[in-house]
C-alpha cells in the first residue's frame, strides 16, 4: 500500500479540502450509500452530509462497499435536507442538484469555477432530488444519455459528477 502512495485516513483528513460537499437526499440503499462514501473519499470531497431515511455508518452493508472510507470522509446526518442545503447557501455554496428537470444543463457544458463553492446534491433512486430541495438549487445537472432508461444508479451518477468536478478543478 505505501508504493501506491495512499495516505492514511488521518493524513486525508488533515489535507486542505477543496470546497465541493456533497448531500444524499434519502439515498435509502445502504450499497449506495457505501459507494458514495467510497467515491467521495477518491475525489476530495470535503464533507458528505446524510439525510432523511439515508442509512449511516456503522452498518455493515454500507462498510461493505466504503472499504473505510467512512474513516476517512467526514460526514453528519440531518434529518430535514432542506435545512441543511439552505444552512450550506448561507455558508456561500452553489446548490447543485443533480436531476434531469426541463431547466437541466448537460454536464458536458458545464465547467465549475474554482472561485465557487459547491454542493452536490443526489437524490433518491427512485423518486430524486426532493421537490423542496430542487427549488433551492442554483443549478440543476444531468448526465447526457442515450440508452431506453434515461437514468444511472446513483452511486454511478455520482461518480461521474464527482470525477467531472474533480478534473475541472483539479484538485
Amino acid at each position: 500500500m505505501e508504493e501506491l502512495g495512499r495516505v492514511s485516513a488521518q493524513e486525508y483528513k488533515a489535507r486542505t479540502q477543496p470546497s465541493l460537499v456533497v448531500v444524499l437526499d434519502n439515498v435509502r440503499s445502504l450499497h449506495n450509500v457505501g459507494s458514495l462514501f467510497r467515491t467521495s473519499d477518491a475525489f476530495a470531497v470535503s464533507h458528505l452530509y446524510l439525510t432523511g431515511i439515508t442509512g449511516t455508518p456503522p452498518h455493515r452493508e454500507i462498510h461493505k462497499s466504503a472499504l473505510g472510507a467512512t474513516e476517512s470522509v467526514p460526514w453528519s446526518y440531518h434529518e430535514n435536507v432542506g435545512e441543511i442545503v439552505a444552512q450550506l447557501k448561507k455558508e456561500g455554496y452553489e446548490a447543485v442538484v443533480v436531476e434531469q428537470t426541463t431547466g437541466s444543463q448537460s454536464l458536458e457544458t458545464f465547467i465549475p469555477s474554482a472561485e465557487k463553492k459547491y454542493c452536490l446534491i443526489f437524490g433518491n433512486e427512485v423518486d430524486g432530488v426532493s421537490d423542496e430541495v430542487l427549488k433551492m438549487a442554483t443549478i440543476a445537472l444531468e448526465i447526457p444519455q442515450s440508452g431506453t432508461k434515461h437514468s444511472l444508479n446513483v452511486s454511478v451518477c455520482a461518480g461521474i459528477i464527482l470525477w467531472h468536478f474533480y478534473r475541472q478543478l483539479a484538485l
